[in-house]
């Protein structure tokens, strides 16, 4: 004969069955592997397991704890200590890819700054030398020089003597095979190029700072009047002719171009920085 509940009463199940209930629920644990061999026989024991027992269950009343072996708690802290393990590892390696990273950059940094140092350096010094060159241009442009490279005076000023009408030296005289190169020595123009009389072939430039020089007995001359020349400029070559005893140049300097104002011509181009 089957028995039914009365629609309406309920009663509480007993403690045997929900022991049975929850010994079911442990052994479904075990069959889905969540606790895997943790499940002791004694389960399915004595029904009134006490609360002390160290095996599966223990029965709250309101949950179901579930007390875990040791070798398990063995396997899940070696578990966690390996991806401790990988973690660190991989902070490890993410930290030295970016101190890698870090000195990566601060080697580009360094190599742009120091290409960026020898382009400044090379600059710099590109530019000293044009500056150097346009100063050394500019120092021939208005510096000063002997007429004859080399030469020296071997007639003074002012020295007397018969061999000049006014009864002396009006100029110097410099050293000079013939044919030696003669140069202007410093800028200006021409105003005189042909012949003087006594002084042959002679030439008169008027210098930039307003004071002229003169060159004469010159076997030839390589200038024109007008001609604007430059500081050791070759102008003609060195001779004899006129009133002359042999191959030299006659130099003046003088404060207009016409004879009888000339001055010191050695002190002339010692005041412009010339060794004589």
């Amino acid at each position: 004969m089957a028995f039914t509940r009365a629609t309406g009463k309920h009663r509480r199940p007993s403690r045997l069955t929900r022991k049975g209930a929850n010994m079911a629920g442990v052994a479904a644990l075990a069959t889905t592997g969540v606790i895997g061999g943790l499940t002791s026989p004694a389960l399915a024991a004595d029904s009134d397991i006490s609360a002390d027992s160290a095996h599966a269950v223990q029965d709250t009343g309101l949950t179901q704890a579930i007390v875990i072996g040791d070798s398990l708690a063995d396997q899940i802290a070696a578990q966690a200590e390996q991806q401790k393990r990988a973690a660190a590892k991989a902070e490890a390696a993410r930290k030295a890819e970016a101190e890698r990273k870090a000195e990566a950059k601060r080697k580009a940094e360094a190599k742009a700054k120091a290409e960026a140092e020898a382009r400044a350096k090379k600059e710099r010094e590109e530019r000293a030398a044009k500056e150097r060159a346009a100063r050394e241009a500019e120092r021939k442009r208005l510096g000063y020089t002997l007429p004859v490279a080399g030469s020296v005076v071997t007639t003074g000023y002012k020295t007397g003597g018969n061999l000049w009408s006014s009864g002396s030296h009006s100029g110097v005289d410099f050293r000079a095979a013939s044919g030696s190169s003669v140069v202007a020595v410093g800028a200006g123009t021409v105003v005189e190029a042909g012949w003087g009389g006594a002084y042959g072939n002679n030439i008169v430039i008027r210098m930039n700072d307003g004071t002229y020089t003169q060159y004469g007995h010159l076997s030839s001359l390589g200038v024109s009047v007008g001609q604007t020349v430059a500081s050791g400029q070759q102008i003609g070559l060195s001779g004899s002719t006129g009133n002359s005893t042999g191959p030299h140049l006659h130099f003046e300097a003088r404060t207009s171009p016409e004879y009888g104002s000339d001055m010191d011509p050695v002190a002339y181009l010692r005041a412009h920085g010339v060794n004589v």
